[in-house]
């Protein structure tokens, strides 16, 4: 479906969308099925709590539930400089900046993790805000609106780029449209909320940003 409104500016979720977080996970959690079964318990706290709470906190609590090694959580934050960016993704967002498309980045982890995972993606944000400055989790609508506020732009013209498909009622929630990465091929569950297009690359923001 095409973009209905023009664009000014778009917003990334960070660690998934933008990021290939998932290799990093399974890395220190010793293996991909240990990876995924961790990632599983962390994303259940993080939706659960809402209010923010230490990011590092919350990925051991996790990694105990998971039955993952407690050193992981340690091994994820010394391994938090290799994130890869999706190979599209500094090329497609060096184009969109030429074009004076604002650029913004909401994520849910600290304030630090947050600045060195951006930094990973090689291409100045406008934007760059985090749980830990917002005071909450995504996908509470405080996250979504913090990032508009700071960009200065309206939520109809404002595209939101989701990692996960939690970010698509929380965004939609206050007005931007939604763009599903889905590079894992989820299968999408049916909601009151849907993305007005999905696909497993970044590469359609080529066309949707006019």
């Amino acid at each position: 479906m095409k973009q209905p409104a023009p664009v000014e500016a778009v917003v990334f979720d960070l660690l998934t969308a933008l990021l290939d977080s998932w290799t990093v996970w399974n890395r220190a959690a010793g293996s991909p099925g240990d990876g995924l079964r961790w990632r599983r318990a962390y994303l259940e706290l993080t939706y659960g709590c809402g209010a923010y709470r230490p990011y590092e906190d919350l990925v051991r609590e996790a990694a105990v539930t998971a039955g993952v090694a407690a050193s992981a959580a340690d091994a994820l934050v010394a391994g938090w400089n290799t994130l890869q960016p999706w190979p599209e993704a500094p090329q497609l967002l060096t184009g969109l900046r030429a074009r004076g498309i604002a650029l913004g980045v909401i994520t849910n982890c600290s304030k630090l993790l947050g600045r060195q995972a951006a930094e990973r993606v090689g291409v100045p944000f406008s934007v760059v805000l985090t749980s830990e400055e917002t005071g909450y989790y995504k996908p509470q609508p405080e996250s979504y609106r913090a990032v508009l506020a700071r960009l200065g732009t309206d939520p109809a013209r404002t595209l939101f780029v989701a990692g996960s498909p939690a970010d698509i009622p929380g965004a939609a929630g206050v007005g931007m449209p939604v763009f599903w990465h889905n590079r894992a091929r989820l299968p999408f569950v049916a909601d009151a909320a849907r993305p007005f297009l999905i696909a497993d690359t970044l590469d359609p923001l080529r066309e949707l940003v006019q």
